[in-house]
């Protein structure tokens, strides 16, 4: 429109041509992004960053890790906007033949199923495991040294986040201050994949390393095998 009126064709009959009102055309002139637009906008990121940290959360759930941005939003305004996004729960989508959907690798597998180590704080395995309690369902993220075969790190709690595994992680760096340079090794479960587990890698100087879906080392073994030889109470555990 603006290059319509350069050349010296009046605004007027432009919108009469098109089949434009000339309020809304100056409003929108005034103000191009809407303050519903923009409130929009700030909540669509909102969301997204929640489910790139756990894709296997619906929009129930990421209404509350929004909310905890500062984002507040009710359940039908997000799941409008996962539908018109396409974000949707891994969970909702078609199961493989073996029931598992493994995500792309944020590392390379440099362990090659070889689960032996020289020293210590060379090679860590780590799982997510879940159990049922009085109260309900409980999540606990193990970090175990394959040369001590010690639980070096460990966090519960009742939801399946990311920062599960990052609080298993930050517990044993705690541990095993001297830890940089060691090789931690998960399958491809989406809180591994998560940029908030990256992340925590990178800051505590670690090396991830990824295989497939359920053979992180058999990842159960991270959590129960060792549990008479650990270095954490058994029973916090």
């Amino acid at each position: 429109m603006s290059e319509l009126a350069a050349d010296g064709i009046p605004v007027a009959v432009s919108l009469r041509v098109l089949k434009l009102s000339r309020q809304p055309y100056y409003r929108w002139r005034h103000q191009q992004v809407t303050t519903a637009e923009l409130t929009e906008a700030y909540r669509a990121n909102a969301l997204l960053d929640a489910h790139r940290d756990d894709p296997e959360f619906g929009y129930r759930f990421l209404v509350s890790e929004a909310a905890e941005s500062g984002e507040v939003m009710c359940e039908r305004t997000a799941w409008r906007i996962c539908r018109d996004n396409q974000w949707w729960s891994v969970f909702g989508k078609k199961r493989g033949k073996n029931g598992k959907r493994p995500g792309p690798p944020v590392h390379d597998d440099l362990v090659k199923r070889d689960f032996s180590a020289d020293d210590v704080n060379e090679l860590w395995l780590t799982d997510i495991t879940e159990h049922w309690t009085d109260e309900g369902k409980l999540y606990l993220c193990a970090i175990k040294d394959v040369f001590s075969g010690r639980i070096v790190g460990y966090s519960m709690s009742d939801r399946m986040k990311a920062c599960l595994a990052v609080n298993a992680l930050d517990s044993a760096v705690s541990r095993r201050r001297d830890a940089a340079g060691c090789i931690v090794h998960s399958d491809r479960g989406s809180q591994f994949r998560s940029r908030k587990f990256v992340h925590a890698l990178n800051r505590h100087h670690l090396i991830g390393s990824m295989g497939q879906v359920g053979a992180a080392g058999d990842c159960q073994s991270v959590v129960t095998d060792s549990r008479k030889d650990e270095e954490v109470p058994v029973g916090a555990v």
